[in-house]
This record gives structure tokens, sequence and C-alpha cells, in this order.
């Protein structure tokens, strides 16, 4: 595959990085229409966006910094090589400071929180496709070992040193898997979305698609440095997966359960 998308003079531009924010930008335009679909200002949504992401890039640059201040304190160059760093840590991070952004903004504004987060749900499906098609090209995140015709074969030394990808070995893409998942996750949500029963499924579905798809592509993926729980049954992904699909599935029962009481208590 290509690490690199295209060379700058002596300035590389790693492909991971060049596609994911591509995907940020389409999410974030996607978000504008979704807002006005929910009846949310969509002024507000592109702000709460646009904080997410950086709260979320921010998190992950200083985990990484932390993690590897003695290498940095030596050799302060490499700080430019951390970009094209990625791990299911880091991706975790990310998530928790955005979220934590998003929910700070959305209460401070007065956003409805669910609402808000029906409205997030199709365009962070997107940007998240998008960012395994950025894993593909760079090669991190590669799958395991296998004969099938759609394998795919990474050469370049690159992807060795920036992901640890294994050279000329053929691998599942497991990261198409991933894209191709979350890209139809993205699909069915904007058109579910002008229907959806009740403020909170949009973003119930979400929790309950990325759960699905995330536990079912970590069976062909590398599982190496992704943890290991009750003796290998499950990895770190594996794991997330899972209180994922129970998030999703108490938030869409709870929800309903609640208008079932209002329709009680209104008769």
């Amino acid at each position: 595959m290509h690490p690199v998308l295209f060379h700058i003079g002596a300035i590389l531009i790693p492909s991971y990085g060049a596609v994911s924010a591509l995907g940020v930008v389409l999410a974030l335009l996607l978000a504008q229409r979704t807002a006005r679909k929910v009846r949310l200002n969509p002024a507000h949504v592109w702000n709460l966006s646009v904080l997410a992401v950086f709260a979320a890039l921010v998190a992950q640059r200083l985990l990484l910094v932390v993690a590897n201040w003695n290498d940095l304190r030596r050799h302060p160059a490499w700080m430019l090589a951390l970009a094209m760093i990625q791990h299911p840590l880091l991706a975790l991070a990310g998530l928790l400071a955005g979220l934590g952004a998003a929910v700070a903004y959305a209460r401070r504004q007065r956003m409805p929180l669910l609402a808000t987060a029906d409205a997030l749900a199709p365009p962070l499906a997107l940007g998240l496709a998008f960012e395994q098609f950025g894993t593909l090209l760079a090669g991190a995140g590669f799958g395991t070992e296998t004969d099938v015709r759609w394998a795919v074969t990474y050469t370049n030394p690159l992807a060795a040193r920036w992901s640890g990808t294994p050279l000329f070995i053929p691998l599942h893409p497991v990261q198409a898997y991933a894209a191709l998942g979350l890209l139809t996750l993205s699909i069915s949500l904007l058109v579910y979305l002008p229907v959806r029963r009740q403020s909170g499924d949009i973003a119930g579905m979400w929790l309950l698609g990325a759960g699905f798809f995330l536990f079912l592509t970590e069976l062909w993926r590398d599982t190496d440095g992704r943890g290991s729980f009750l003796h290998g049954a499950l990895d770190g992904p594996q794991l997330a997966a899972i209180f994922f699909v129970l998030a999703g599935g108490w938030c869409l029962r709870e929800r309903r359960e609640s208008a079932n009481e209002s329709e009680l208590a209104d008769a």
C-alpha cells in the first residue's frame, strides 16, 4: 500500500493523516445537514464538533508525548513522527476527550444531549470509515495472515517502520472491512434519522452498529499490542465493543420505557 500519499519537497504527507483529515472535513459538513434534520442550530453543532476534534487530537498527542518522553528529550525532531503512530489506546483517549468536550459545550449552550448525539452519529460513522481507510493505506491496524484472493501485501519499509506492519506477507484487509461496515452504518443512520421515533434512537443504533463491526473485524485483525482478556478470548477493542453494544441496547430500551411511562401517565 502507500503509507506516504505524496511529497512536498523533503516533507512527507502521510496517507493516514491526509485521509483522516478528509474524513473529518466531510463529517463536519455532514453534521451541518443532520443538525437541521433534528432542529438544532448548525453553528452550535459546528463549534461542538470542532472543539471535540481538537480535544481528541490534543489528548492523543499528550499521551504519545508522555509515553515517549525519554526518547523525545534525546531526539526532539521525533515529535514530527508522532502524527504517524496509531494505537487502540490513542483512539480510546481521543474518544473520551472528544466526548467530554462535546458534553461540556452542549451543556453550556443548553443543547439537548440526545438530539445532539443523534445529529452527530452519522457524521461520526463517516469520519471513522475514512480513518479506517487511512489505516489501510498506512498499514496500521493490519490483519492476520491469509490466502484469500483479496489479501493485501505491504512492501513499503515505511509501513514496517511506522506501524510494525509485516512485509511481503498476504494479510486480511481488515481495515477495509471496518471502513465498509462503518460507511454502511453511516448511510443507514442517515436514512433512519428523519423517521426516528424519539431522540436518542440514532445514537443507540450507532452504539449497536459500531460495537458489532468493531467486535467482528477484530476476528481478522492482528492482536499484538491490543490487550488480552479472559485468557486470550477477547482483546481490548472487543471488550470495548461489548460495552458499546450493551450501552446501545440500554439506551434504546430505557428511552422506550420512558416513552411508555409518559403515555401511561397521560392516560
